[in-house]
């Protein structure tokens, strides 16, 4: 695990879907390179606006996007975000909701509307490495999906434009996946204590046997045990989504056993030869 500070500052960006993404998913990531002194950028697509909200907790007519983009900033803070780029879309739901259907859905634009969208706010930054979701979005929200595919065409995009032998900036795309034993073992314990694996959060719309089902090789995996309070401060900003239960109960068992303070990626650009070790650290050679 790299520990010393960057010799020269390196541009990474996330590129994600909704407020609790960055903390939720890859914030430890975020933040272990942010401690080093990397210029870590997060876009984020949408404000979260189908999320279910405590209405106590929406104060003197607050929206629930107004209250979540609040407990987003409050997260990047935590994680030491050197900014935070809204795309404006509103969040769609889960498949197959009414919010799919609302005209400002991301999920309901067209795809190169948003890939175009994207490329405007990567051109302007110059990010070195790029980070976003796995092909399936994690678990399958349509939201997730969208910003792979737009974040990854984006990225290719740019890349085209740059001469061959260019090596910064859009060195390398990662995309964030759950591992497998994680799943394996959330999906016991739901059986343990007699619950539906298929039925899981707290709408019981993830399905963690479809999720579980998805196959890939990770070519990465980031020890971020140094910056593990500062994603613990970036749950904690997201009260709405339930971030304080994040660090008890069952879930947080079995994160802490199986996915020990470690992020895994998928390394899509530049493709990996075969047989390549698997790399501890996102920069390495650059």
């Amino acid at each position: 695990m790299r520990n010393t500070k960057l010799a020269a500052p390196i541009k990474i960006l996330a590129v994600l879907a909704h407020p609790d993404d960055e903390a939720f998913g890859m914030g430890g990531t975020l933040a272990h390179y942010a401690k080093q002194g990397a210029q870590v950028t997060l876009i984020c697509a949408t404000l979260g606006e189908a999320g279910e909200v405590d209405p106590a907790l929406l104060l003197n007519g607050q929206t629930i996007a107004g209250l979540r983009e609040q407990e987003l900033r409050c997260s990047a803070d935590a994680l030491g975000l050197k900014e935070v780029i809204l795309l404006g879309y509103r969040d769609s739901g889960m498949q197959g909701s009414p919010d799919n259907a609302h005209p400002n859905a991301l999920a309901a634009q067209a795809l190169e509307e948003v890939v175009q969208k994207i490329a405007v706010r990567m051109r302007a930054l110059q990010p070195d490495i790029v980070l976003t979701f796995d092909p399936y979005g994690g678990y399958g929200h349509p939201d997730h999906i969208r910003v792979h595919e737009a974040a990854k065409l984006a990225f290719q995009q740019l890349r085209d434009e740059l001469p061959a032998d260019t090596q910064r900036p859009f060195s390398r795309l990662y995309y964030h996946v759950m591992p497998l034993g994680f799943l394996r073992a959330a999906i016991f314990m739901m059986r343990l204590k007699g619950q539906d694996p298929r039925k899981a959060g707290a709408n019981g719309d993830i399905d963690l046997v479809a999720i579980s089902s998805n196959r890939y090789a990770t070519h990465a995996r980031v020890n971020y045990k140094d910056s593990a309070d500062a994603q613990a401060r970036a749950f904690a900003c997201h009260a709405s989504q339930g971030g304080a239960r994040r660090a008890k109960g069952l879930a947080a068992l079995v994160e802490r056993l199986f996915m020990p303070r470690v992020d895994h990626f998928i390394q899509a650009y530049p493709t990996p030869e075969p047989g390549a070790r698997r790399q501890r650290d996102l920069l390495w050679g650059l």
